[in-house]
């Protein structure tokens, strides 16, 4: 099966470039990510990490 699919893929023009944009859009999202986290306001994140233990919000079926 992976013969097939190398076999397959050698013979697209052009292809060697996906895997190359595929690592650089994970790494910047990661990144971005990364860097979000260590400057998001703590008074965000606990308003935030308390969101699930509100019974203010939820209503009642």
């Amino acid at each position: 099966m992976l013969k097939f699919v190398k076999n397959h893929m050698d013979s697209i023009s052009g292809i060697e470039i996906y895997p190359i944009i595929s690592l650089l859009i994970f790494f910047i999202f990661f990144v971005v990510l990364f860097w979000w986290v260590f400057t998001a306001k703590k008074d965000y994140i606990k308003t935030v990490s308390n969101i699930p233990l509100d019974n203010q919000n939820q209503t009642e079926l």
